[in-house]
């Protein structure tokens, strides 16, 4: 129902008796009308008091006539049942006194309303639109877009339930029904007048949230500190409905408010809550006015590490930091600079050990930045913040530093076991070797090896036995103590139990094969093969 009707009237003389503002009344009337709820306060009442002033047998109004995209509506349909006369007779006393209140109502101040508690009143005047546009730019973020959100307060559901009960009582006399869950929901209607209004002020369109695509976000938190305990009494008739939380500073949730009413009888509501709810003194006041931008992903291609006495991540133990910096930080201070972000998520196709250095082309890793504030960059600028990351430290260097998206950074993850690594170690013997007796691990092909959590690992990875590929070895004769190894294997490999056995976890282990105990010296990563992201 697009327009209000004949079979709406009651419903508006009734809200508008009961001190319900005029975008509530069309709530109320399944009003789809987008347009009319834009309209001023002041002309919505005065189209209302047409309305109920015009013959009772016209069937269409003059206005509410625009139609726009159906919404959820109330459902009033004939019925043979008698009217639902709970709490009836309170009711139609609290209702004449209102009505006595009301006699002079041309005359009197706008009043807060008894439903909405303002939220469709001041709080979604220009007034109030330019409060939040003067939040945002002063936020100073880059955005194309934006998705609007807004927290009410969870008492609003519990005088909205309050109103529906008396319009349903006052329909049931006519023999009509009234459908709750028909009434245009607050923050649809409320979305409906602001996002126009902000679309133009901050110059950009408003969009709907979408599945997997991340936008910039403005919030509003509403409370209304004078009806707080309004909820209180659904704990007692309802209390499976309220559980604490840890990351709840209240019980008294909005989805667990709305458990309690779908729950809670008729009867026992109406004696807790009056009907129709009272007019409070104040309006909602606005708590937060919140900005936050979606994340913006960079691949930073590939990094090279070439310092043995460097973590990837930040190194602490007990809460104590045992090396100053790391891979990720060296990174990071750059981009978190230049984007300025509030923090950060690093991730890689894998790790090396702290002694351990990438070669080659590098390590693929990627970084997600959390609110920024940037992030519009053109390739040149990327390309001038890699070569900053790339003077400001001889112990890492980063390639191929671009843009990417959430889905894209999957690709460096799929597949990661069985993608294949190559590595170099410089292994020692106890015994003394000649070239000959490491030459036989050329031959040596699909070698498949059990090995056991390492013992070094053993404090952060389950106990398991993992079956692991070395796919191929080629042997460097160094001395009579040492020669250095090249293997291809399968990622996920431990290479250093490999090379020692440790004590015999790691089974076959080259110790095993060379019949001597073996330690390694040194490891160096020379290549990861996986295919992502795109070379520059």
């Amino acid at each position: 129902m697009s327009s209000l009707t004949e079979k709406d009237r009651p419903i508006v003389q009734l809200l508008l008796n009961t001190g319900t503002c005029p975008r509530c009344i069309l709530r109320f009337c399944s009003v789809g009308s987008q347009t009319l709820y834009r309209r001023s306060y002041k002309d919505l009442m005065k189209d209302l008091k047409e309305f109920l002033k015009n013959n009772q047998e016209q069937e269409d109004t003059v206005f509410f006539d625009i139609v726009d995209p159906p919404c959820k509506r109330i459902r009033l349909e004939h019925t043979e049942e008698g009217p639902d006369d709970l709490n009836h007779d309170r009711g139609l006393q609290q209702l004449s006194s209102v009505n006595a209140e009301n006699t002079a109502m041309e005359n009197s101040t706008v009043k807060v309303c008894n439903v909405c508690l303002g939220i469709l009143q001041e709080l979604c005047e220009a007034d109030f639109v330019k409060k939040v546009c003067q939040k945002v730019n002063s936020a100073d973020y880059q955005f194309m877009s934006f998705v609007f959100s807004v927290s009410l307060p969870a008492q609003l559901s519990v005088r909205e339930c309050a109103a529906w009960l008396l319009v349903k009582q006052e329909m049931g006399k006519l023999g009509l029904s009234l459908a709750k869950d028909g009434i245009v929901q607050l923050k649809e209607a409320y979305k409906w007048i602001i996002h126009p209004q902000l679309s133009e002020d901050l110059g950009v369109p408003a969009e709907k949230p979408a599945d997997g695509k991340v936008l910039f976000e403005v919030s509003v938190v509403f409370a209304h500190p004078e009806t707080d305990e309004e909820c209180h009494f659904l704990a007692t008739a309802c209390p499976d409905c309220f559980k604490p939380a840890k990351n709840k500073q209240s019980i008294f949730t909005r989805m667990a408010v709305i458990k309690a009413l779908e729950k809670i009888k008729e009867e026992d509501f109406l004696r807790h809550f009056r009907c129709p709810p009272s007019s409070p003194k104040n309006l909602c006041v606005a708590l937060e006015i919140q900005c936050n931008n979606g994340a913006v992903f960079v691949a930073g291609g590939r990094y090279n590490k070439y310092s043995r006495n460097l973590p990837q991540t930040p190194w602490i133990i007990d809460g104590e930091r045992k090396l100053e910096s790391s891979v990720e930080e060296l990174i990071s201070e750059h981009l978190m600079a230049e984007f300025k972000a509030d923090s950060f998520n690093f991730s890689s196709s894998g790790r090396e050990d702290v002694d351990v250095r990438t070669l080659g082309n590098g390590r693929p890793f990627a970084i997600e930045l959390v609110n920024p504030r940037r992030i519009h960059f053109t390739a040149e600028e990327m390309k001038g913040l890699q070569q900053t990351i790339n003077n400001s430290s001889d112990k890492i260097q980063v390639r191929d530093l671009q843009l990417v998206t959430r889905e894209a950074i999957g690709r460096m993850k799929e597949g990661e076991e069985e993608k294949t690594k190559t590595y170099s170690a410089l292994i020692w013997t106890n015994k003394a070797i000649q070239k000959e007796d490491v030459a036989f691990l050329d031959d040596i092909k699909e070698l498949k090896l059990d090995q056991k959590t390492p013992l070094r690992v053993l404090h952060r990875r389950p106990l398991a036995v993992r079956c692991r590929i070395i796919h191929t070895m080629q042997s460097e004769y160094i001395d009579e103590h040492h020669f250095r190894l090249h293997l291809k294997t399968q990622a996920g490999t431990y290479i250093k139990e490999f090379v020692h056995g440790d004590f015999g976890r790691t089974k076959p282990n080259i110790g095993s094969l060379l019949n001597r105990t073996t330690d390694i010296v040194e490891l160096d990563v020379e290549s990861v093969d996986v295919d992502w992201p795109p070379t520059l």
